[in-house]
């Protein structure tokens, strides 16, 4: 495939172009790394994002979910936040890829350090320094997508990078709460995906770095078994009456997505 074909440059030799499914975006994965689930559109679907607003995404990954929210909403400026210096080069040639990198772009940098000031970090893939600068109180809304799992839990990848897109290996729960918290302004809006065994520390996290929590949905495989995700959003300073919304279903039998999530993926 040609530089003009895939406007981002040429495909290396583990990589795909996949189709988004709103708008004609497009995102560029390499299956040799970590690629996107559907917990992480669920995510982009939950989250609200008005004009103007700045968003911070932590933990991005293949830069799902400042892509998709950017397809979702037409609106809004992102900034992604990841460790690994070669997924943060593949996001940035998908905002490339999608002609939205003016407004969508990502960043390396250790999520632990992104309410101290991270700015000027070199944007892997866009060959320029980005004059994005983090810190506190700079967001209106933040995005996450952590790692689910204790680093006692579980067998891990040999490779950190993949190790940690499954296990808290660079960071935790608790750093990612206490930087989201400290990254949002006063009413900014939080928004995370994770396992529902968690919930209990998540909400107790959230209470304790000054997040009121205000919206909970539970994502079901079958409309008769557990839950097996949710999706929490909090507001940072505010008072709010905790909302539990009506749950999603994502199959209606065995491989046969349900008619709400088909609206999720789909225009």
């Amino acid at each position: 495939m040609t530089d003009f074909e895939t406007g981002c440059g040429k495909l290396g030799e583990n990589e795909r172009i996949d189709d988004l499914g709103r708008r004609g975006y497009r995102i560029l994965q390499n299956k040799k790394k970590f690629c996107f689930g559907i917990d992480a559109t669920f995510l982009a679907w939950f989250a609200e994002v008005r004009k103007g607003e700045k968003v911070i995404d932590l933990c991005s990954g293949t830069g799902i979910v400042p892509i998709l929210m950017d397809a979702r909403n037409d609106c809004g400026d992102y900034t992604g936040v990841e460790i690994d210096p070669e997924m943060v080069a593949l996001a940035n040639r998908s905002a490339k890829l999608n002609g939205i990198e003016d407004h969508v772009r990502f960043i390396e940098g250790d999520l632990k350090a992104a309410d101290t000031g991270l700015g000027e970090l070199s944007a892997s893939g866009l060959g320029k320094l980005s004059r994005i600068r983090l810190g506190k109180s700079v967001a209106d809304v933040v995005t996450v997508n952590p790692p689910y799992m204790p680093t006692e839990n579980g067998l891990q990848n040999p490779d950190p990078f993949k190790a940690a897109a499954r296990h808290e290996v660079f960071c935790n729960l608790d750093d990612v709460i206490r930087v989201s918290a400290s990254l949002l302004k006063s009413g900014g809006r939080f928004y995370m995906v994770h396992r529902p065994v968690r919930l209990p520390s998540i909400l107790e996290k959230m209470k304790a770095y000054g997040l009121s929590p205000a919206r909970i949905c539970y994502i079901h495989p079958f409309a008769d078994k557990e839950a097996t995700m949710v999706l929490v959003s909090g507001v940072r300073g505010g008072k709010t009456l905790l909302k539990t919304e009506a749950p999603v279903i994502i199959y209606q039998e065995p491989g046969v997505y349900t008619e709400r999530v088909i609206h999720i993926y789909q225009d």
